[in-house]
């Protein structure tokens, strides 16, 4: 079986998100551990370390969408199917977050598409398969090239109201894309609006979550990597007490 990492690293001075999601990090190195360790073990010398060295370490302070991450419902709205009080990041259900998964490529779309139904159901009949509820889908977007630079939040295409409620009505629960955001990037959204005034189209691909409850991943990676189907996908997210997202480092699981 061979293994496929679609995760990001979470690292310092990446100019691929806005400022507030950007980490920042504090450094202890082996050098600088050796004080505190000495003072853990009272009565030890630093000649009674491995070489004079201690433990090295990183505090970190990140937002929860800062990496590749799964959204929970409660990202989008406090209510979902109806009503309910939407799920928060350590509710999601782990069967959720393995299964069957299929990778649409809409890479070749130009920057700032809209996909549709439609083009999930073309692209389906073209690789002969079927969904079904459960399934993990994952939409190559062309947005990944571009990470690493400032250009990336604007790139790749995006899935809006339409496209999303018509997955989630065949029984999807998980969603992965390798952009910035599972909708279309929002200076094309913004566009959109400026010319139509049509305010329906704010964030509508996550606003879906609120009628129907799902989850989606972003900035994942390596999708090329990957067949259309017959594979399986690991996502399971970290557990935060009433987070609206997790980090995730998602997994592809190829026979």
């Amino acid at each position: 079986m061979k293994l496929v990492d679609l995760s990001r690293s979470i690292e310092e001075g990446i100019p691929s998100d806005p400022p507030h999601h950007i980490p920042t990090f504090e450094h202890e190195t082996h050098e600088m551990g050796v004080e505190r360790m000495l003072k853990t073990f009272p009565g030890s010398r630093r000649e009674d370390l491995p070489n004079g060295l201690a433990w090295a370490s990183e505090t970190i302070r990140l937002n929860t969408h800062t990496g590749t991450h799964l959204d929970a419902p409660y990202h989008y709205s406090p209510t979902m199917d109806g009503g309910k009080p939407s799920a928060t990041i350590d509710e999601i259900p782990l069967e959720w977050c393995y299964g069957d998964a299929v990778k649409f490529d809409f890479s070749d779309r130009p920057h700032g598409t809209l996909i549709t139904s439609k083009d999930f159901q073309e692209a389906l009949y073209r690789m002969g398969y079927q969904l079904k509820p459960m399934d993990i889908v994952l939409v190559q977007s062309g947005a990944a090239p571009l990470w690493g630079t400032k250009e990336y939040k604007d790139a790749g295409c995006g899935m809006g109201r339409e496209a999303t409620m018509w997955l989630l009505e065949q029984g999807i629960r998980v969603t992965g894309t390798d952009g910035w955001s599972w909708d279309r990037p929002f200076c094309y959204t913004q566009k959109y609006i400026q010319e139509t005034g049509d305010m329906s189209a704010i964030w509508d691909g996550h606003f879906a979550g609120i009628d129907i409850g799902y989850c989606h991943m972003e900035k994942i990676c390596n999708l090329e990597l990957l067949p259309d189907y017959g594979f399986k996908v690991a996502c399971f997210p970290t557990k935060i007490k009433r987070a609206t997202a997790g980090w995730v480092r998602p997994v592809a699981f190829l026979e």
